[in-house]
């Protein structure tokens, strides 16, 4: 079942298009990842599927519905989103922004706890928000994000400006969360966080899907027709993965020579930069 459909999707804003001809869809239970530079669309694509702003042409749905239908109330409940605008309440400490997204959607007061944990802030709750770090405003926008538990997840660049620990931390409770039937689209230009966390990507680039699939899958379409063998004797042979390269190989192996033996395999990093010509920062 697909929760997510996009079909030819335009987006052009004044002489400019940010996203041309997108389509694709996302599978209930699906991690997505929607990798591209700074720029390239991703967050105007989340705008459009959570009906904050109108395509150009082309159409999405969301639930089987049109994706301009997702601002009403009982879709509302469905989904929840992690943006760079998603708004605070400075004079508030972290508890109580929370406890306004509490009622806003019926919750027993045992939900801030939960979610509290999730983040990682469950001794800061008392802080108030103009007080907090970049990455702790970041924590707590997810919190509000996720504190219905919504079947539909939509994050932002959701680790930016969080540290390894926290951003593992986070990387944990999102797998949780998608193991118990939340649907994640993610947006990212972190690869190892997408190769970590998404059962599947699409790389976008000047408003085109370059490349879409399982990580796995698109290393393996990109992956070199080479073996790799490092030597005991400190020799490192790049050889053809052919006939000639396997009896060569067993021969080594025969003589207990084989110190490493690997196919030359690129990174999503790698498949990213020659799909976009974008270096990773």
């Amino acid at each position: 079942m697909d929760v997510i459909q996009v079909e030819h999707i335009r987006k052009r804003f004044e002489k400019k298009d940010a996203l041309t001809d997108v389509s694709f869809s996302i599978r209930k239970g699906d991690i997505f990842g929607f990798l591209g530079p700074s720029g390239s669309g991703k967050t105007t694509l989340i705008k459009l599927l959570t009906a904050q702003l109108n395509p150009t042409s082309g159409q999405a749905t969301v639930f089987n519905e049109p994706a301009a239908m997702m601002q009403q109330s009982g879709q509302k409940m469905r989904f929840g989103i992690l943006t760079d605008n998603s708004g605070l309440y400075e004079r508030l400490s972290i508890e109580e922004n929370l406890e306004l997204y509490r009622k806003l959607y019926d919750l027993p007061k045992s939900s801030i706890d939960r979610v509290l944990q999730f983040v990682n802030l469950s001794g800061e709750r008392k802080k108030k928000v103009n007080f907090l770090s970049k990455g702790m405003r970041q924590r707590v926008m997810l919190a509000s994000a996720i504190i219905h538990e919504p079947e539909l997840l939509f994050l932002d660049e959701p680790t930016s400006a969080l540290d390894p620990v926290n951003s593992a931390h986070i990387y944990k409770g999102l797998r949780y969360l998608n193991e118990n039937g939340t649907t994640i689209f993610l947006t990212t230009h972190d690869m190892a966080e997408a190769e970590l966390l998404c059962n599947r990507v699409a790389i976008l680039y000047q408003g085109h899907i370059q490349a879409i699939g399982s990580p796995r899958e698109l290393k393996k379409q990109h992956r070199e027709n080479v073996v790799c063998v490092d030597l005991i004797n400190g020799e490192t042979h790049e050889l053809p993965m052919d006939e000639e390269t396997a009896d060569q190989i067993a021969d080594w192996m025969k003589h207990g020579w084989i110190d490493r033996l690997v196919t030359k395999e690129p990174t999503l990093g790698d498949i990213f930069i020659k799909m976009t010509g974008s270096e990773l920062l």
